[in-house]
């Protein structure tokens, strides 16, 4: 089940009904979406969705929760059908303790919560996915992710439990940047860098951005192949994030504020940019 946040969901369960925005509670007995005035009775379409889970043998199924910027897993744990209604309600990602043989909510005790945007189920039915953003650390180690052991690190087959994080593309470029502007802090030199030498040198920087995005623009305007233009993306990317690293900001940062973006018009946003400058 897809939940938008845009829209207004009650889910109906155990007697009750919870509203994903405002979040009380009422005793009815369906669900409900308003959005602009129009109301849709979901208590049915919901049913049934959650009747075609493959639920297991104990009425679980897996349960990841996954970051809705960086695209990293965050955990897994399993969610019976109140761990979900739960999840929808609150918008926090909920499971099922099959230790304790009860409901748990991920940030309970930490307050490290994750807080959904979207939940999906795989195409199979039994396994769902709790797409959210994440206050703080997921793991009880402190790590930003339950997955940090990576096969490839196996030494002498014992395992190596390191700081290195499942981490996108994208988000390893941005560790290796943020890695090199640490041993600058530091005054290790290292290996000579040239990530190093833009952090170094803003007006080098900046020219490279200026060169970069130019040669972009002419793969269009010069009808080059689409290999040359993904390889000049490329270039503007690593070269845009390390002006990030140099500003402390997080390409996470950047993600969220497209993702803010999404439900509104690119012009009324740049309109509204515009007024306020």
């Amino acid at each position: 089940m897809r939940v938008s946040s845009g829209s207004r969901l009650c889910i109906s369960h155990s007697g009750y009904s919870w509203d994903i925005n405002k979040k009380k509670t009422h005793h009815l007995v369906y669900a409900s979406t308003n959005k602009q005035g129009k109301g849709l009775c979901l208590e049915s379409k919901f049913q049934t969705l959650l009747d075609s889970v493959k639920w297991d043998e104990k009425g679980l199924a897996v349960a990841i929760a996954q970051n809705v910027d960086t695209g990293a897993i965050l955990m897994q744990g399993f969610a019976n059908r109140d761990a979900v209604a739960t999840a929808i309600s609150s918008q926090k990602a909920t499971f099922y303790s099959r230790s304790r043989s009860m409901l748990w909510t991920k940030g309970e005790t930490s307050n490290n919560f994750i807080n959904i945007h979207d939940i999906f189920f795989d195409c199979d039915r039994d396994s769902i996915i709790y797409l959210g953003k994440p206050d703080g650390p997921t793991c009880h180690t402190g790590s930003e992710t339950c997955y940090y052991i990576s096969v490839f690190d196996l030494k002498e087959h014992q395992q190596v439990e390191g700081d290195k994080l499942a981490l996108s593309t994208l988000y390893s470029l941005e560790s290796t940047i943020s890695q090199r502007k640490t041993e600058l802090a530091a005054e290790q030199n290292g290996k000579p860098s040239w990530t190093k030498r833009l952090l170094l040198d803003n007006k080098l920087l900046c020219s490279k951005i200026r060169e970069e995005a130019d040669e972009l623009c002419r793969t269009l305007e010069e009808n080059e192949d689409k290999s040359r233009t993904a390889s000049e993306m490329a270039d503007v990317l690593y070269h845009a994030m390390v002006l990030l690293a140099s500003k402390d900001v997080k390409i996470e940062d950047v993600m969220q504020v497209l993702r803010q973006r999404f439900s509104q018009s690119g012009v009324e946003e740049k309109r509204g940019r515009i007024s306020q400058g």
